[in-house]
């Protein structure tokens, strides 16, 4: 196979995962529903390559199990699923902060600050999007500032599933006060290089951004 044909594989069977990822997350394909490689070639009018791939990775990502002899079957997405990653997430930003206070860079620290101000713009202005959208970056900003790509490469693995369940409860009275003053806290306590401060905020936020995740789940469902 040429590289140009590889590379059209590879982004075809990412984009063919991306689409059928949304589909079990949004429900139209249910827990307990088997899918099939013809079912998914017929309906995205592609060829079982591309499928195969893209369920390897839904597999990965444990949204469907391949039970031999009997087909893949939807796994789903629940709000035990979310408890999880929040819990794990908890224990992982907790690192990122105290490493983000002993290495953030100067330059970093401005677009921290630059992040935090748009997202106080954007709360002033009553525009939930642009304001998750600063605050996704506010997060990168601190993914980044740990130094450690391991890290960050495990905390942005979470971003899809945070988004989805945000964009639901951004539908609802999403509380941008309440979120804009979290991140307050945290950018103080990396101001002041005080870890003790920014486990505290951190845990805080993250706490009362799972309550606001199973609010937005709970939207989805319905």
């Amino acid at each position: 196979m040429s590289s140009y044909l590889k590379e059209f594989h590879n982004s075809l069977s990412t984009s063919l995962f991306e689409d059928l990822r949304e589909n079990i997350l949004s429900g139209k394909y249910q827990a307990g529903e088997k899918i099939t490689e013809s079912k998914i070639c017929q309906e995205f009018g592609v060829s079982r390559t591309p499928v195969r791939e893209a369920f390897k990775q839904l597999e990965l990502e444990g949204l469907i199990t391949n039970i031999p002899n009997r087909g893949a079957y939807v796994l789903g997405f629940s709000k035990q699923d979310i408890e999880d990653i929040y819990e794990l997430r908890k224990a992982v930003e907790i690192i990122a902060i105290k490493w983000t206070i002993e290495r953030i860079n100067n330059n970093e620290l401005v677009e921290l600050q630059e992040a935090y101000d748009l997202m106080e713009f954007y709360t002033i202005r009553k525009d939930p999007v642009k304001m998750m959208e600063a605050n996704t970056r506010f997060h990168e900003i601190i993914y980044k500032s740990t130094h450690s790509r391991f890290l960050e490469h495990i905390l942005k693995s979470y971003q899809f599933y945070i988004h989805k369940t945000r964009q639901a409860a951004l539908k609802s009275e999403y509380p941008l006060n309440e979120v804009l003053e979290e991140h307050k806290c945290l950018l103080d306590a990396i101001h002041a290089k005080d870890s003790v401060k920014g486990e505290d905020a951190i845990e805080r936020h993250l706490t009362n951004a799972q309550a606001r995740a199973e609010m937005g789940f709970s939207l989805i469902k319905t």
